[in-house]
């Protein structure tokens, strides 16, 4: 037990110092093999070839330039401007445009990061000079950007699945409806909220000519996860292959739809694939050490006797498991947790009948919203840059939405229906 308590411990000490979560795992992982006793010239390197010899997480890659491609082809603003022809005149109009428009922007990217930064990128200004407070501004922008990876396509159900050897694309089902549910609760809050704050409605009227160029303007980037979707369900390709096919399609998109001068930077986007993608994959490699040390150990033994003995209900299980995975969340980014201890809770949760789809959209929803909870939270600290202000005034005001977020995640957690019924009705899952 005290070798696992030095681990995690030396896990926390790097991180608090500000050092990349993957070479905190690095670090981590070779601490372990020395405490093992066993050689680091021939542990080290397998593991890390390990745990990243995977077809599956190809997908990642593709995914994510896809997502560049988009942003960079001016998809952003069509999104915005579709959002705001289908709610802009409510109350706290361009709050709840920035809400919906990161349900959309998730379907496209599958990532809280990108949301933050391009969404935010334009309507925290926006929402500034219109008269809302920039705490308000970061905190709406940061928690809707938690709605990217849960809606399909989502780089961390990818990683899941890689991990523990899941459907994906029955993940990719699960998620749509947990995603509409945060979406829709996150615009109750901006509803509830509007009562007690004189937030500014917008006026704006457009015409037929316009909304029906709006319209056709969105039509193509949001046909996306259709595709990919339809494309899984109907046998055409799978979610790896998906992948590249997103990615092709958004190329296509971008330069034949949007007119946005795509090929000049495809250079500087793929760059920025190789370095989100690299960070993934070497955290998946260190994790793979730490698993077969963590198994050396019986962590996996160990906590299945806890389980057995004092959580051998599901819905105290549950309670557990979510408990840890959000103050995981706190402290470290989303897919290190789930490459962490997906390996070691999905096993339990499958002997206590719990379904492998349902089991992995609690452990996606708890890493997403980790992403938004401080004091590791990057979807907030990219939201508090971009408002100029500091990490704790964002963190005051995003309280709120966290709580509504935890809620949904509560109804997945207890509702299996809510993760487990368009899969089941798609004949991904039994």
């Amino acid at each position: 037990m005290l070798p696992t308590i030095t681990l995690i411990a030396l896990m926390f000490i790097l991180i608090f110092l500000g050092i990349p979560i993957c070479f905190a795992f690095a670090c981590v992982s070779i601490a372990g093999v020395f405490m093992i006793g066993s050689n680091p010239l021939n542990v080290v390197p397998q593991g890390l070839f390990g745990g990243m010899n995977s077809f599956t997480i190809l997908a990642i890659p593709f995914f994510v330039f896809a997502g560049e491609l988009m942003n960079y082809g001016g998809i952003t603003k069509r999104l915005v401007r579709f959002s705001t022809l289908m709610i802009g005149r409510m109350k706290a109009s361009l709050a709840q445009v920035n809400i919906l428009a990161s349900m959309f922007f998730g379907g496209i990217t599958g990532s809280a990061v990108a949301d933050t930064s391009s969404i935010g990128g334009m309507l925290i200004p926006a929402m500034i000079e219109e008269g809302y407070d920039p705490d308000f501004s970061v905190a709406v922008t940061a928690s809707s950007s938690v709605i990217g990876p849960i809606i399909p396509p989502s780089i961390v159900m990818v990683v899941y699945g890689a991990t523990v050897n899941t459907s994906i694309g029955a993940m990719f089902m699960g998620g749509i409806i947990p995603g509409i549910l945060v979406g829709l609760g996150l615009m109750a809050v901006v509803a509830c909220m509007s009562r007690t704050h004189d937030f500014p409605r917008r006026t704006e009227i457009f015409s037929r000519q316009e909304a029906l160029e709006i319209s056709l303007g969105a039509i193509f980037p949001l046909g996306m996860p259709l595709i990919i979707l339809g494309g899984i369900l109907s046998g055409i390709f799978t979610p790896t292959e998906a992948g590249a096919v997103s990615a092709f399609y958004s190329l296509i998109v971008g330069t034949f739809i949007t007119k946005g001068r795509i090929f000049k930077a495809i250079p500087s986007m793929l760059l920025k694939t190789a370095k989100t993608t690299a960070g993934v994959l070497f955290i998946m490699g260190n994790a793979m050490i730490l698993s077969r040390i963590f198994a050396y150990l019986r962590i996996q033994q160990s906590l299945a006797e806890f389980v057995t003995t004092y959580l051998n209900a599901p819905i105290l299980f549950l309670i557990f498991v979510n408990i840890l995975l959000l103050f995981m969340g706190m402290f470290m980014e989303g897919s290190a947790t789930i490459i962490l201890l997906a390996p070691i809770l999905a096993p339990i949760a499958s002997s206590l009948g719990i379904h492998p789809v349902q089991f992995g959209l609690i452990m996606c929803m708890n890493a997403v919203i980790g992403n938004a909870t401080p004091p590791v939270g990057v979807c907030l600290f990219i939201g508090c840059g971009i408002g100029k202000i500091t990490l704790w005034q964002g963190a005051k005001k995003i309280f709120p939405f966290i709580l509504a977020e935890i809620a949904v995640l509560l109804m997945v957690s207890y509702i299996p229906p809510l993760t487990t019924f368009l899969p089941r009705m798609a004949g991904l899952i039994k």
